[in-house]
C-alpha cells in the first residue's frame, strides 16, 4: 500500500481523481458494475479506502462520474453513424426505424455504458449526497438534450417531443440490458423447462424493436398535437420533458 500524501494543489487533486476514475474504468472492462467494490478499487489505486473517499464520497459517486463520461462519449460518436445510415428524404417511419437500429448497434458494442445505465436509478443514485445527485442530474439533462438534438435532426417530425422520447429511450436501454442478462438460476430454469425460453430476451433485437415502437408512438402523438394546434388556435403546447424535469415538486 502506497503511503498517502494529501494532494496540495488543485492540479494534484485532479490527478488523483483521474487516477481513481481510470482505475474504476479498467475494472468495468473486466467485471459488471455489481462486482466493482470500493475495497478492490482502493487496492488497485494503491490507497486506503478512507483516502479514496477524500476524493469521491462513495463507490456510487465514482460510477456516476464514469456513467456521465461514457454517455458523452457514446453521444459524440452518433452523428457520423446516423448520417451514414439515414437518408433525409426517406419516409418518416423508415427514418425512425434506422434511428433505432443505429442506437441499438452502437449500444450493443458498449457493454460498460449499458451496464451503468441499467444500474443508474436502482443503485448508482443511492449512497450519494444531494450535491453529487444534483450534479449528475444536470449532466444527464445535458446528455438527453444532446441526444434529442440528433433525434430532431433526423426526425424533425418529433418536434418538442424529442426530449421526452430520448429520456424514455434511456430508461428502455437500461431495462432491456437488465432483462437480457438473466441470473444463473433463471438460465437453469430455461434449460429445465424449454417452454419458459420464450421469456428470454436478446438485447439487440429487443432494444431495436422497443426503440422503433417508442419512436412510432411518439411520432403519432406529435402528429396529434400538430393537428390540434391547426384546429384550435387557442391550444397551448404541453410543457416539454426538460421543463417538467426541472420543475420543483409540489
Amino acid at each position: 500500500m502506497a503511503t498517502f500524501q494529501r494532494a496540495r494543489s488543485e492540479e494534484q487533486r485532479e490527478i488523483r481523481q483521474r487516477t481513481i476514475l481510470d482505475t474504476a474504468a479498467a475494472m468495468l472492462d473486466e467485471m459488471p458494475v455489481s462486482a466493482v467494490s470500493l475495497n478492490e478499487l482502493s487496492r488497485r489505486v494503491g490507497l486506503a479506502k478512507s483516502n479514496v473517499l477524500r476524493y469521491f464520497e462513495s463507490r456510487e459517486a465514482v460510477l456516476l462520474e464514469l456513467l456521465d463520461h461514457h454517455w458523452r462519449q457514446w453521444t459524440a460518436k452518433l452523428p457520423e453513424q446516423l448520417d451514414a445510415a439515414i437518408a433525409p428524404d426517406a419516409a418518416v417511419l423508415q427514418r425512425g426505424q434506422e434511428f433505432a437500429a443505429v442506437l441499438t448497434r452502437s449500444l450493443a458494442q458498449n457493454r460498460v455504458l449499458c451496464d451503468l445505465l441499467s444500474a443508474q436509478a436502482g443503485v448508482l443514485e443511492h449512497n450519494v449526497s444531494a450535491d453529487v445527485a444534483a450534479r449528475y442530474k444536470r449532466s444527464a439533462l445535458d446528455n438527453v438534450a444532446a441526444l434529442a438534438a440528433l433525434a430532431r435532426r433526423h426526425l424533425p417530425e418529433l418536434g418538442g417531443h424529442a426530449d421526452q422520447f430520448c429520456a424514455q429511450a434511456i430508461m428502455v436501454i437500461g431495462a432491456a440490458w437488465t432483462h437480457a442478462r438473466p441470473s444463473a438460476a433463471m438460465l437453469a430454469a430455461y434449460e429445465a423447462d424449454p417452454s419458459l425460453a420464450a421469456l428470454r430476451m436478446d438485447f439487440a433485437a429487443t432494444l431495436e424493436e422497443m426503440l422503433a415502437t417508442l419512436i412510432a408512438g411518439t411520432l403519432a402523438r406529435a402528429g396529434d398535437v400538430t393537428h390540434n394546434v391547426a384546429e384550435s388556435p387557442s391550444w397551448r403546447q404541453a410543457p416539454s420533458w426538460a421543463d417538467t424535469a426541472r420543475r420543483p415538486p409540489v
